[in-house]
């Protein structure tokens, strides 16, 4: 079943919309300082005492924390680019219209992924 396309966007719900963006970046700010300071104490702890990420039992836990922290920070961060690129859009008046195929994106859609830039149709596997 095809996505039937939205209209434009009503003030109300660009409103809505705006303060969902704005939410969901000061989520992903919060989240990218918290992971810092975690991604910090790993650091820090591990610079304290030798370890062998290769031979030591203990090593290896470190590395696999390090490595998780630091794909958790590169997520949220990409996220938070992805949520400023949104929030420019909206301000050029480009918001919710699909990057792919010039279609405006269904206002669900926008309201589950607020930084979505292409309509659910052009997200789909071509064949």
């Amino acid at each position: 079943m095809a996505e039937q396309p939205s209209r434009a966007l009503s003030a109300s719900d660009e409103a809505a919309l705006r303060d969902l963006l704005a939410a969901e970046r000061a989520a992903a700010v919060t989240r990218i300082g918290v992971l810092t300071r975690a991604w910090d104490d790993i650091v820090a702890s591990s610079s304290l005492v030798a370890v062998d990420d290769e031979h030591d039992p203990e090593g290896a836990t470190i590395a696999f924390e390090r490595a998780h922290v630091q794909a958790l920070l590169d997520q949220a961060r990409s996220q938070l680019a992805d949520l400023d690129l949104a929030l420019e859009r909206l301000g050029r008046g480009r918001y919710g219209t699909c990057e792919r195929c010039g279609q405006p994106i269904a206002l669900e859609r926008l309201r589950a992924r607020p930084a979505a830039t292409t309509c659910v149709h052009c997200t789909r596997p071509r064949r």
